[in-house]
């Protein structure tokens, strides 16, 4: 049976640490201070697509947005907008806005009113 290391100068010099937080893959900025991401608008078509989602969320409902060709802050600004205007709560989550509840109808309303094309997708 092998003996337990007493200190971290027993284990060979061998450490983790967070403490730096996580970085942009392209700037090697901390995420918060990157700037090469936040100026860029996302590749696509143009058009935001809407669906309900609520796989992997122990059955809760789910409208999600993607697709939305604005930079993050704008993008930001229009999630915090939905969510205001469907009442609930909700997140941006790697370019995708997702609103608790099923919202679809009046997310599709709301977009193409603000000047987006939007679509519904899914079932």
């Amino acid at each position: 049976m092998a003996k337990k290391a007493a200190s971290f100068a027993a284990l060979g010099g061998l450490v983790f640490s967070t403490d730096s937080g996580r970085h942009c893959p392209d700037c090697r900025q901390p995420i918060d201070a990157c700037t090469c991401k936040q100026t860029a608008i996302p590749e696509g078509d143009g058009i935001a697509r809407v669906r309900r989602e609520s796989k992997g969320r122990g059955g809760k409902t789910v409208t999600t947005v993607s697709g939305v060709p604005l930079a993050l802050e704008e993008l930001k600004e229009l999630a915090t907008n939905l969510k205001r205007r469907c009442g609930t709560g909700g997140s941006l989550k790697e370019g995708v806005i997702e609103i608790q509840g099923d919202h679809v109808e009046l997310l599709l309303a709301e977009l193409t009113k603000l000047g987006f094309k939007a679509r519904k997708s899914g079932g």
